[in-house]
């Protein structure tokens, strides 16, 4: 899909972090976007400066994890836009803590933001999508996380491998029906965010985690950086964005365990190693 001026983009999770990125390099390349998050106060800001640079944008607070808010920010980008061509199913949030302290409701909270949230954006949106019959992109982001696991972010991994599953299955459907909607995962390593004050405290184990965490993804790869990284993977049609590279011996050695059917040993990654690691 070639991105060009007036297509319509709509991202969740905009106020901040990843989706932010993504609407300023959305907005520089002339699309009209619609932004969506839970945090009004951020995405009016956001707002503000985007139509300082003469950027048409509307926002509309919703939480993806509520189907009919989802479904409304499809009938408003349809009745404002006519319709979406890219799709950012990007709103996430964090849990840390031994798998067995984290609460019922702190499991479902986790789920229903990071998996259900990206189910509720593709029944929303990409029947319509396909309807228009045009070239048009779904991009869903997962994380690191959706490849490799790591001790005490039980729902975190969880939702974000099951966001790469949901994301290879529709990239079968889509080529089942020789659709011209392409799909792509996004599993990025730590990108500058706050998403670190989305966690809730599950048992004082993961403190020092959390300290560690928030450091790291304070100090990640540049928002803006990224989204130039996924516009270029969706113009190559690119199923698989992996911004960081450093992360591949980890994944190799995991799907090694795999294949011989030996015991997985957890292996930390250095987010500072070359970036060409092959």
């Amino acid at each position: 899909m070639q991105i060009q001026r007036n297509q319509v983009a709509l991202i969740t999770g905009a106020a901040g972090g990843i989706g932010s990125g993504l609407a300023r390099l959305a907005g520089e390349r002339g699309m009209r976007l619609l932004l969506s998050d839970v945090d009004e106060a951020g995405l009016l800001a956001l707002q503000q400066r985007l139509r300082e640079q003469a950027v048409e944008v509307l926002v509309q607070p919703a939480d993806v994890s509520d189907p009919e808010q989802v479904e409304g920010l499809r009938a408003l980008a349809e009745r404002e836009f006519g319709g979406v061509d890219l799709l950012f199913n990007n709103a996430g949030v964090m849990q840390t803590g031994f798998s067995w302290e984290i609460t019922h409701e702190q499991w479902q909270r986790v789920l229903r933001i990071n998996l259900q949230g990206v189910i509720n954006g593709v029944r929303s949106f990409v029947p319509a999508m396909l309807a228009r019959g045009r070239p048009a992109h779904v991009v869903n982001t997962a994380s690191l996380a959706g490849l490799i696991s790591s001790p005490m972010m039980a729902p975190y991994n969880v939702s974000k491998q099951a966001v790469v599953a949901l994301s290879e299955t529709l990239h079968y459907e889509l080529a089942m029906l020789q659709a011209q909607l392409g799909v792509s995962v996004l599993c990025p390593g730590p990108v500058a965010s706050a998403i670190m004050a989305s966690n809730q405290s599950a048992g004082a184990a993961s403190g020092q985690l959390n300290q560690l965490l928030d450091s790291s993804i304070r100090q990640g790869m540049d928002p803006y950086e990224l989204a130039g990284q996924v516009f270029t993977g969706i113009e190559a049609q690119r199923f698989w964005l992996l911004p960081h590279k450093s992360f591949k011996p980890a994944l190799q050695q995991r799907l090694a365990s795999i294949l011989e059917e030996r015991n997985p040993q957890f292996q930390m990654i250095d987010m500072e190693a070359p970036e060409h690691v092959a």
